[in-house]
């Protein structure tokens, strides 16, 4: 079987540019793909705060009331201050947008790093717990963790490969099931209190002294807490793959999310404390409350195979909001523009590949322990919410629109906490967090690196009014390939017309308003060579070209005319900036390589920075 037989079982058939539209989300679907992270932390987020505690003992247990009513707050926070995040940058972004209009460059590159990692985060935290639910309920597939956590995210990835509107549709039902399993839990757990079929005596009595408890202690059980409100975030990144209304459609999506969130996470912290539930290394604390809730049998089995569902499908929050948000950064030339292609099925694949890869990385790095991976997690996802806050509050301040003073105070309640958090995980767990002040500063640096780099290449290759061209000469028919007007194509022309009788131009667009852009462009500067333009509706580059050459070289041959395709190349001074390039003319060149009819020249362009 070929690589394209294979490529179209995993991934599908290509879709039309024109189908775009039809990938974009309702919002009952929206909020299974976007709020999978956010719910999933359900089913760790209670585990962390209980983990906490008990290192005084059970007796501490109780405070677990007052945090989570203090979790509680913050989301609701959170919620209210990304819903003024939404209506003010409909086109989406979320916190790196944010920071970078409001804060300045480097907050930009701050808050979109950590969102980045976090997103690679997110996979890794997301199939690991998944994987640990599943081991909870089987546990000779325990040392095996590691192998189905890599493969659990292989499935993932080829999911989301073949289109955002696919996989919503795949993800709808486990997400909505975990829900249902949860509300079911909690509420026969409730009824078992209410009746008094749990007794008093398997918890602490709420206000209960505890000797050795600490201010210190009870901040750490908090910022542990916090973890499950990672992927809150999300909904505002990806505002761009709702439906029109873009922005109400995900402020709807987004306080949906917060409500249910709010009711799974309350049911479980307070049943937990209830019930007695200590965590235990071998078997999770949803595991725990459901056995004792509903019993092992079927109901307790749809429970848990929900939850490992859920935590391992959260893993497409990541999915979703990562590639948007590397659009966003290579738009801007902070990372490589292949980040800006989309694939076969109009998703951005190179994204997706890339999240894959370094999650599966991640997976194996620390032996699939979500225990050692949820504090950088969190502390990724609370750097961006507190610069994204802040933002909004210089934005408030300086456009001061209708209402201002309201929002003000809405995200400077946000920002207040968040801040308040981050200091928390810095000053209560820095030995598991201080990593992020070693990476995130490298982050930034290679960011500021590859923009530098573009910046030079666009003043090299930037042709200016008072450039000239070369005089024409006879020669064969000259194809050039042309991605837009550089010096390097200039240069190209130049060449093609001392070697070349007839210079054919070609360009291929992926989008009709670029075809015409190109046209209007090409006419202006060179009215004397002919531009062929072709619109490639599945975003292929090298089919189009290899047509038209087909074309060509037959007309050649009863003419007797030499072809030629001469290909303009980039030469970077360093090895590592051809990564930042997209390498389509040794594409070119591979598929004419065999073409006995075909002269293949290549013009290099050697940059001098």
């Amino acid at each position: 079987m070929s690589y394209s037989s294979i490529k179209r079982l995993l991934i599908g058939r290509p879709l039309k540019s024109k189908e775009l539209g039809e990938q974009k989300l309702n919002k009952v679907k929206a909020l299974a793909i976007l709020s999978s992270d956010a719910l999933s932390s359900v089913a760790y987020g209670p585990e962390q705060v209980l983990i906490v505690l008990a290192t005084i003992g059970m007796i501490a247990f109780w405070y677990s009331i007052p945090i989570g009513i203090g979790v509680l707050i913050l989301l609701t926070a959170l919620i209210l201050s990304y819903r003024q995040i939404i209506y003010a940058y409909p086109e989406g972004g979320g916190a790196y947008v944010v920071s970078k209009h409001n804060l300045g460059e480097n907050a930009g590159l701050i808050a979109g790093g950590s969102l980045l990692v976090d997103y690679i985060l997110t996979v890794s935290v997301s199939i690991s717990s998944g994987t640990d639910a599943l081991t909870s309920a089987f546990p000779a597939l325990h040392d095996y963790r590691v192998i189905i956590a890599c493969l659990l995210v292989i499935f993932i990835m080829i999911l989301n490969l073949r289109g955002v509107t696919e996989s919503a549709s795949a993800l709808a039902y486990p997400v909505y099931l975990f829900v249902l399993a949860l509300v079911l839990l909690i509420g026969v757990g409730i009824w078992k209190v209410a009746t008094g079929q749990v007794s008093p005596d398997v918890h602490p009595a709420i206000g209960t002294a505890v000797p050795g408890i600490s201010l210190f202690l009870l901040l750490r059980a908090f910022s542990s807490g916090c973890s499950a409100l990672t992927g809150v975030e999300a909904i505002s990144n990806a505002v761009t793959n709702f439906r029109q209304p873009a922005a109400r459609n995900a402020v709807r999506t987004l306080v949906a999310m917060g409500i249910i969130l709010a009711i799974l996470f309350s049911g479980v912290m307070f049943l937990a404390y209830w019930f007695g539930i200590a965590p235990k290394a071998e078997e999770t604390v949803v595991s725990q409350l459901a056995s004792q809730v509903l019993g092992r049998n079927s109901f307790y089995y749809f429970v848990q195979g929900t939850t490992a569902l859920i935590l391992v499908l959260a893993a497409n929050t990541g999915f979703s909001a990562f590639p948007l948000l590397a659009v966003n950064l290579a738009v801007d030339k902070y990372i490589p523009r292949m980040f800006t292609i989309r694939g076969d099925r109009l998703g951005y694949s190179n994204g997706i590949v890339t999240l894959g890869i370094a999650s599966i990385a991640l997976i194996i790095a620390f032996q699939g322990n979500t225990e050692q991976l949820i504090p950088l997690y969190a502390v990724g996802v609370f750097i961006p919410f507190t610069l994204s806050q802040t933002g909004m509050i210089f934005k408030w301040l300086k456009e001061k629109p209708a209402g201002w003073q309201g929002k003000l105070v809405t995200n400077f309640i946000g920002a207040f906490i968040s801040f308040t958090v981050l200091v928390i995980f810095f000053t209560t767990k820095f030995s598991q967090v201080w990593a992020v002040l070693i990476f995130l500063p490298l982050i930034v640096y290679v960011f500021h690196r590859i923009k530098n780099h573009y910046e030079e290449v666009g003043k090299q290759l930037r042709i200016k009014p008072g450039d000239k061209e070369a005089l024409a000469l006879e020669g064969n028919v000259v194809i050039i390939p042309v991605a837009g007007l550089t010096r390097a194509v200039e240069n190209s022309i130049n060449y093609a017309k001392i070697i070349g009788d007839t210079v054919i131009a070609v360009h291929v667009a992926f989008d009709r308003e670029s075809e015409k852009r190109m046209e209007g462009i090409w006419n202006e500067r060179y009215p004397d060579i002919r531009l062929v333009t072709f619109y490639s509706q599945y975003r292929s580059l090298i089919g189009p070209l290899l047509r038209f050459i087909d074309r060509v070289e037959e007309r050649a041959d009863d003419s007797h005319m030499a072809v030629t395709v001469l290909i303009p190349q980039f030469i970077t001074r360093k090895s590592w900036h051809n990564a930042l390039h997209n390498q389509s003319s040794l594409l070119l060149r591979a598929h004419l390589l065999y073409r006995k009819n075909i002269i293949v020249t290549t013009l290099p362009y050697k940059f001098k920075k």
